[in-house]
Order: C-alpha cells, then sequence, then structure tokens
C-alpha cells in the first residue's frame, strides 16, 4: 500500500489533479479493503470516513434529483419520525444504492413505488446498501422512500460538534435546532450524504407543535394545521442545495420583512427572531443591505434570488445554512463581541452576519465536490470579511483586518485534507487561505482584474460543484499571473516560503527558502527610497538587485505579502 500512497501523492503535488485522484480512490476500493486505504493515508480514517467521503460504487451510478423530506419533531421526548422521497437518475449501469443514516437512528423500511426494498448496514458505518429493482433502466427516474425514527444525535457545541440543538429560550419556549456541518446531515435525515450530491430543489416539510414555528431553507408554501395540536411548515428550495444546508429551526419566532434592489432586481430579506428581540434584530439586521451591496458588486448576484434571503436567530453562534442563514450572534458586532484580527476593524460590523451570509456565494454557490478541498468555501470567505471592510472604510482598512488575522494562523498542518475521507484540512484554511488570496491580489497587483476574477468565479462556476483545481487554474488563467508554486506552497504544504535576503555594498542579494522545487514568487520591496518595486527571487539560487535607499535599514518588504523573512548574513 506504500507504493499506493506514493502515486496519491505524486498526482496530488505534481498536478493537483482532483479528479485522476478520485477515480483512482474508486478503482483501489474495487481491489483493497477501504479500511486498509484509509489506514494508508496517513489519516486515523474509519471505514464510516471512508464511505462518507468517497464515492463508492453503491453511490457512482445515480444523481439524486430531488428530495422530499418530512420530519415530525417530538420535543418533550426529543425524539423524530420521518420519511424521505429520494427522486435519482440512473446514469450508469445499476448496482446497489448506499442510503447513509447515522445512529442513534433506525430505518423501519425502504421502498420504491410501493415495494419493500430489502438492505443491509455496511460493517462499521452508517451506510445502507439496499437492492434495487433488476428493470431500472438508465436516464430514467426513478423514487425511493426511506422511513426512519429515532432520538437523533445531540449537539454538544454547536455548530462544531453538531447534530440537534434541543434548547429553550429566556422565556421557556421550545427552541431547537440543527447544525451538521463536517458530521454530516446523515445525523438527522437519510440521504445520500456526500459533498458532491445535491439535488436540483428540496421539498422540507418540518412538523411541530403548534407553538412553535419552524423556518427552514428556501421560500414557505403554507402550512398545514393537524388535529393532534401540530403544525406542518412546507419549505421549498428551487436551487441546488448542500446535505449539511438544509436545516430546521424551531421557536417562538416573529417575522419581519424588507426588500433589497439588486443585481438581479428585487430580493426578499425575511427575518425570523424570537419575539423578545424584534427590537434588537431590527436595528442589528440593518447591516444586510450594505453587505449584499458591497458582495454583489465584488462577487456578482446574490446566488439565490428564488430562494430569498433569510437571517435566523439560533441557538447556536451561527451557521451557512442556504437562504437561511443561521444567525446567534447575540446582536453585537465583533465575534461575540470581540476582533478576532486585533485590527480594530472586526468590531465595526457583525462577524456572523458577514461572514456566514458571505457563503452564499463561497460555499453554496460554488461547492467543493470534497471536504478535502474546504479552504476553498472557508478561505474565500474569510478573505470576503476584508473586502466587506474594504467597501465599508477603505482598502488600508481592509488590508489592515486581513493582517491581522495572520496572528490566528498556526501552520502545523496544510489546509488541504485527504481525499476521499471525509477529511478537512487544519483550521489554517480560514486565515492562512485569506492571507494566501490577499498575497496573490498583491501579486496580479491590478484590482479591477481582481474583482473581475473573484466574480468570474461566481459567474462561471454557478450553482456548481468544483473542485480546488478548478477555481485555481480559473485565477490562473484570468489573471495571466504563473501562480502553481503559490498555490501548491499554500494549501498543500504545513510553511510558507520565506524570503532569505542580505544587503551588502548596496546591493541586496535574496532567495526563496520553500518545499516547492524551483519555488518562485514575485515580491515588492523598496529598492529605492518609499517606492515599492517587484524582485522575482527563486528557491534555486541567490539574485542580485542594485539599492538606491539613504541607508539599509530604510529596506522595506511590503507587508501584505504573507511570508517569512530571514535577514541572513553575508556570504
Amino acid at each position: 500500500m506504500n507504493i499506493i500512497t506514493n502515486l496519491l501523492n505524486d498526482l496530488y503535488l505534481r498536478k493537483k489533479n482532483v479528479g485522476a485522484i478520485l477515480n483512482f480512490l474508486l478503482v483501489l476500493t474495487l481491489a483493497f479493503p477501504i479500511s486498509a486505504i484509509a489506514q494508508d493515508s496517513g489519516v486515523l480514517a474509519t471505514t464510516e470516513d471512508s464511505l462518507r467521503g468517497s464515492i463508492t460504487a453503491e453511490r457512482g451510478w445515480w444523481k439524486v434529483v430531488y428530495y422530499d423530506l418530512n420530519v415530525t419533531i417530538q420535543p418533550e421526548d426529543s425524539s423524530i419520525t420521518g420519511y424521505n422521497n429520494i427522486t435519482y437518475r440512473v446514469t450508469k449501469e445499476p448496482k446497489r444504492i448506499q442510503i447513509d443514516l447515522q445512529d442513534p437512528l433506525t430505518i423501519d423500511q425502504i421502498t420504491q413505488n410501493g415495494e419493500p426494498l430489502e438492505y443491509q448496514r455496511a460493517e462499521n458505518s452508517y451506510a445502507y446498501m439496499v437492492d434495487i429493482p433488476e428493470n431500472i433502466t438508465r436516464d430514467s427516474l426513478y423514487t425511493i422512500t426511506v422511513y426512519y425514527q429515532g432520538k437523533p444525535k445531540v449537539a454538544k457545541n454547536a455548530p462544531w460538534d453538531g447534530g440537534f440543538v434541543w434548547e429553550q429560550d429566556s422565556l421557556g419556549n421550545h427552541w431547537i435546532a440543527t447544525a451538521n456541518q463536517g458530521l454530516g446531515a446523515s445525523a438527522w435525515w437519510p440521504n445520500k450524504d456526500h459533498q458532491s450530491a445535491e439535488p436540483d430543489s428540496m421539498l422540507i416539510n418540518i412538523t411541530v407543535p403548534n407553538e412553535i414555528k419552524n423556518v427552514s431553507n428556501g421560500r414557505l408554501r403554507g402550512t398545514t394545521n393537524h388535529d393532534n395540536g401540530m403544525t406542518t411548515w412546507h419549505w421549498f428550495v428551487s436551487n441546488p442545495i448542500n446535505n449539511y444546508n438544509v436545516a430546521v429551526n424551531a421557536g417562538n419566532y416573529v417575522n419581519f420583512k424588507d426588500t433589497y434592489e439588486g443585481k438581479d432586481g428585487t430580493l426578499d430579506l425575511d427575518y425570523w427572531v424570537l419575539e423578545h428581540n424584534l427590537d434588537k434584530a431590527k436595528k442589528q439586521f440593518q447591516q444586510v443591505k450594505p453587505m449584499m451591496q458591497c458582495f454583489e458588486d465584488w462577487f456578482g448576484p446574490y446566488p439565490f434570488y428564488e430562494d430569498s434571503f433569510k437571517l435566523v436567530e439560533t441557538p447556536h453562534l451561527g451557521m451557512e445554512h442556504q437562504s437561511a442563514v443561521a444567525y446567534g450572534n447575540g446582536y453585537q458586532n465583533g465575534y461575540r463581541g470581540t476582533d478576532l484580527s486585533g485590527s480594530g476593524w472586526g468590531l465595526k460590523w457583525d462577524f456572523i452576519i458577514i461572514h456566514e451570509a458571505a457563503h452564499e456565494w463561497w460555499g453554496n454557490n460554488i461547492t467543493t465536490s470534497d471536504a478535502a478541498d474546504m479552504w476553498v468555501h472557508e478561505g474565500f470567505t474569510s478573505y470576503s470579511e476584508s473586502i466587506y471592510t474594504e467597501c465599508q472604510f477603505g482598502k488600508k482598512a481592509g488590508a489592515e483586518y486581513t493582517r491581522g488575522m495572520r496572528d490566528g494562523i498556526k501552520n502545523k498542518e496544510p489546509i488541504t485534507g485527504k481525499y476521499g475521507l471525509n477529511n478537512e484540512g487544519s483550521s489554517d484554511m480560514y486565515n492562512k487561505a485569506h492571507n494566501m488570496l490577499h498575497t496573490i491580489r498583491q501579486i496580479v497587483d491590478n484590482d479591477s482584474t481582481w474583482k473581475n476574477i473573484l466574480s468570474g468565479i461566481q459567474n462561471k462556476f454557478r450553482h456548481q460543484i468544483v473542485t480546488a483545481d478548478q477555481i485555481e487554474r480559473y485565477i490562473i488563467e484570468q489573471s495571466g499571473k504563473d501562480l502553481d508554486d503559490i498555490f501548491d506552497q499554500y494549501v498543500h504544504y504545513t510553511d510558507i516560503p520565506a524570503f532569505q535576503y542580505y544587503i551588502k555594498n548596496d546591493v541586496l542579494y535574496y532567495r526563496w527558502k520553500a518545499d516547492i522545487e524551483h519555488f518562485d514568487m514575485p515580491l515588492k520591496v523598496t529598492l529605492a527610497n518609499d517606492s515599492y518595486t517587484f524582485i522575482y527571487p527563486s528557491s534555486d539560487r541567490w539574485k542580485r538587485s542594485e539599492l538606491h535607499l539613504t541607508s539599509a535599514d530604510s529596506f522595506k518588504i511590503h507587508k501584505d505579502f504573507y511570508i517569512k523573512t530571514d535577514s541572513v548574513s553575508s556570504r
């Protein structure tokens, strides 16, 4: 298996061909036990991680088209019952079908066209392998129904350690929410639980006691009152949606509305908050319109006009639930009242509103096919915080915010995870990728071009599943810059490049020290007083440039490049 690992690493580091890696992993599953591949990856992975994170043979032949999810929630005993109608298209030769549902929930029955289907649970996993009828044909649509029940996993510390949140508000009313990114949507409903598996649209029918209201994704189609003191809330999502974005939010909510005249017309703004927080919400949520104006200017139209934009108050901090952004920041600026950047700019706006809403573009509009590439979601979204700061307070403020985020970077593990294992990279995927993008902006050295690149990504890959490689290729092609080494070093390795230099007799000698062989990256420095100029160091050899400074002490390296600096002794 060491040969396999070496081959994967070669594919991964040389060309970043994620598609080739995923195809290779799929072939391996036919020849080797999944657990063996997981162990050899260098990650402490389980069979469940592999079945969750890879396109197995039981996933690869069908595409989910539509979910019709029906769930009844019983707050008194923290239980749920329900069923999911899963409409799928046959795209390849049919095999068994994999459906995911996590303990302690149990499946009661699986049917297709009213006929029960046989199924078995895969060993040491939450995956169920279902025998399908023999008469299904390629390019046709079918619907299976999964009936289930139980007490779903309770979140220990949502949204990070997720699941179902069963809380009460300060007035003693039930307050319920779901948050399951990473953990998986199968923690509370049966589905094809892979990040690449988005239905084209979805109906979400949530039944709760009459005294509370449920708010889910998309638009409310109506409610159905039942004789047993329960009400079903029918929400419809007309756009593709990530599994982990599908949400329950149930509480003693009141609703207020607004509209925003945006790039694609009139956008409905819909706010659901606890009744006693209505006045606070009306004041704090005034930040939504300037946020929309900024992000539409930089990234293009809000991606889900058909489904509206919602903020929903939740008993956890927040999540990027598509068209129903979860908000739990206490109606205060900053991140729970603090500035993560230490620059002061992070207290000028509400972190959860800005960060989670930015995910509507970065993560929801474009979604990576593998959790290993989550840096695309989180890095661009973290960078969006700087963009918003720039929109409101100027370019200098945005740059100061970005530089301030460097203190939170550990550089202990790469920000890319292991493919096919439901494995994310390190938490540096936020601040490190943020600062990498800011560095690339300096290299592009044209704000109009950079702005067009960001909005171009959103337009070219609108409502698509992508790889990190596709995003990198687009930036490289549109910028006309050779950025391969930069993406490789910052995304695939732990450390950042170190600029080694010394000054002797008014001459600057310099080179890069990096993990990438033949590493090249332009850098701005002062070769003359108070004037920044590009130099072109490489890791292959020492280069030299003449200095025209009043003194060597006035030599400066542009601080918007996220690098290490190493002033070495003259050679």
